[in-house]
This record gives C-alpha cells, structure tokens and sequence, in this order.
C-alpha cells in the first residue's frame, strides 16, 4: 500500500485520536445538550447563519470521523433550528460526511477490510451484488443499523459514489425528520413502536424493486 493511499487513513486516525484525547466527545451526549441548551439557542438567535454552518461542519465531521453521536447531533438540530431546517440542515451534514468516510474506506484500507469483515460483509454482499441503491435507501431507512457501518459496507462492496450519495440523502430524511420531531432532547418519544414501523414498512418498500426483479426472473 502506498504512502498516498495511507495518507487519508492516517489523517483520519489522527482526527479521531485527537477527538478522544481533548474530550470532545463529551459534547455529544444528552446531557451535554440539556446542560448548553439555552447557551446555544442564544447562539442560533444571534446569528443564525454562522450557527447553521457550524452544525454542518460539525455533523458532518462527526458522521466522517464515525463518532458515536449522529443521533445527538439530530436531536440537536430539531431542538436548535426546529424541524424543517434542522431536518434540512441534518441531511445536508450527513450527505457530506458520509461520503468523505466512503472514499476513505474504499481508497485507503478496503482490501484489509475486506479481508478481515468476513460474515458481516458477506451477508450484505447479495443485496447490494442485485441492486446497490435499494438496498441501501433500505439500511438507511430502517434505523437498526450503525450509521458507519452502512457507510462502509458500500464502500468495500464496490458502490459506486454517486448513488451513495443519493440513497444516503434521500434515505435519512425520514428518520431524521421523526428524531428531529421530538422536540425535547429524548429518545423516549421518537423511538415509539409505531414510529418505528412506520420507518421499517418505508424500508421495506425500498426493497420492493429487489422483490419484484426476483419474481419476473423466476417466471421467465
């Protein structure tokens, strides 16, 4: 492996390393956000727009550098921006941080991974080999799944950018819109049972392409 190729992986090892060293990760949580609510609403009163791009820059570091705080930051943004920005600007954090991860994974060490990932990998590996988007749009949709790992698993699988970047946006905005409804900052309320179907019976409708493919292939 080339020292081009390293160099990606080393920079994001580095950024993730520094996160963790500085204590930054113990802005993303809950109690962060009750403790800050009304400092930070005073920001986004005084200027909206400088706030608006900072929770951009910050999503989108978060979902690239794989920090466990994505939901956090949703929470935050319906809370902040309420919800059709925060849902907007949510989307827009996300769909740029995910493929900065993406490209990183498939240029830098994806052949390691894809070595070492072994059942994990395998078992995605048909639904994206039969229709990459769907199956996407679907692990985006149902809200079981680890943000990074439905980041990486294209990326070794051999996705190409582009529709990652569309199923990734189009994907979101469902569950991004339910947790940035909330309202309070609680996961108690958005992570109701019906609320939970109703994003998998969406997921499920992602598949149905997929569904109606093996059916016509199986009648000819």
């Amino acid at each position: 492996m080339t020292l081009r190729r390293l160099l990606p992986l080393a920079i994001l090892a580095a950024l993730i390393a520094a996160v963790f060293a500085l204590g930054l990760d113990r802005y993303l949580t809950l109690d962060a956000l009750r403790d800050n609510r009304s400092a930070l609403l005073d920001i986004v009163k005084s200027n909206a727009v400088a706030a608006g791009a900072a929770f951009i820059a910050t999503y989108a570091a978060v979902v690239a550098l794989s920090l466990p705080g994505a939901t956090i930051m949703t929470l935050a943004g319906g809370f902040l921006f309420g919800v059709p920005l925060g849902a907007s600007l949510t989307v827009l954090g996300a769909t740029v941080g995910a493929p900065a991860f993406f490209l990183i994974a498939r240029s830098a060490f994806g052949d390691i991974l894809r070595r070492k990932a072994g059942p994990f990998l395998g078992r995605m590996a048909e639904g994206f080999g039969e229709n990459a988007f769907n199956y996407l749009l679907f692990l985006r949709l149902v809200p079981a799944f680890p943000f990074w790992a439905v980041n990486l698993a294209p990326a070794l699988l051999g996705m190409r950018l582009v529709p990652f970047i569309v199923a990734t946006g189009l994907g979101i905005i469902p569950g991004t819109v339910v947790f940035d409804a909330g309202g309070e900052v609680s996961l108690k309320n958005v992570l109701s049972p019906p609320l939970l179907a109703g994003l998998v019976g969406l997921g499920f409708l992602a598949l149905l392409p997929i569904a109606v493919r093996r059916w016509r292939t199986k009648s000819h």
